[in-house]
């Protein structure tokens, strides 16, 4: 079985982009800029945020992050996000979800500038990924298409199911999926038959949150299967699908961890360079 390793095959990302940084550096008299809001403290996004800290001073992005308390009132996170959009030196903002429950997320999403918007959740990157428009994609989604390009696995002409609806993943990845000429199938908890549309695919995307939901029976030979999933137990981090037993199955698939979460960070770090670029091209 072939391992889609997310860890080189963001590596080669992060190399390039670090050499485009210093190729353009000196015309542009600036790194580029990522400012990134972090409200409360939940624990797997702190560790994500630090994540993305670290491969920014790797590659030479300037990142700041914003601490703030649980507690804060809608006018200070929203006096924030307008500061940095009328921020000459920010060319990328990401607010870290999830925001704690007093918070409306949806509502600070919209009020980050599309031109800004490196996370690709705004309604306007959102409706130029529906359209095939050029404009910034869902980190994650984004990250798992260019794992499957890094292992020139094609998926043009074959069936894709995708285990998870939501906004960040499932919707955007059947977009993207789509763009690549596959037969894409969204399944969720009220799919009747989930195992039945499962076993026909060529290849298997599942987010769901729910540790090994993907079994091997589940899956035909030779599936190629993407775990999204991270689920913390007490036997450490666990994807959504049972990797020890589908591996004999699989033609290749993503381990967790190491799998898809380098490549959202790589697709982030893309998205602020072409933000910066777009900048510097527009004067």
């Amino acid at each position: 079985m072939l391992v889609l390793d997310g860890k080189s095959a963001s590596a080669a990302i992060r190399s390039r982009l670090k050499q485009e940084i210093a190729d353009l550096l000196p015309e542009a008299g600036r790194p580029p800029g990522l400012a990134v809001i972090l409200v409360g403290d939940d624990p797997a996004s702190g560790v994500y945020v630090r994540n993305k800290e670290k491969n920014c001073r790797e590659i030479g992005i300037s990142s700041q992050t914003y601490r703030l308390s649980e507690g804060i009132s809608d006018n200070i996170l929203e006096s924030l996000i307008r500061d940095l959009n009328a921020d000459d030196k920010v060319d990328g903002i990401l607010l870290q979800l999830p925001l704690p429950g007093n918070l409306d997320s949806q509502k600070f999403l919209q009020l980050i500038s599309p031109h800004k918007d490196v996370d690709g959740f705004h309604p306007e990157s959102v409706g130029k990924l529906t359209l095939g428009l050029p404009g910034f994609r869902s980190c994650t989604p984004a990250g798992i298409i260019a794992l499957l390009k890094h292992y020139h696995l094609d998926v043009s002409g074959k069936d894709c199911v995708i285990i998870g609806r939501s906004n960040i993943v499932g919707k955007p990845l059947a977009l993207m999926l789509l763009a690549g000429n596959a037969t894409v199938t969204i399944c969720h908890s009220k799919t009747s038959d989930l195992k039945g549309h499962v076993q026909r695919a060529d290849f298997v995307f599942a987010a769901v949150g729910r540790p090994g939901f993907v079994k091997k029976d589940m899956v035909k030979p030779g599936v190629v299967v993407v775990d999204v999933g991270i689920n913390r137990t007490d036997n450490g981090l666990i994807g959504d699908c049972d990797y020890v037993g589908i591996k004999s199955m699989a033609m290749a698939m993503t381990p967790v961890p190491g799998g898809v979460g380098p490549m959202t960070i790589a697709m982030l770090l893309e998205n602020t360079v072409s933000s910066w670029k777009k900048r510097l091209a527009a004067g």
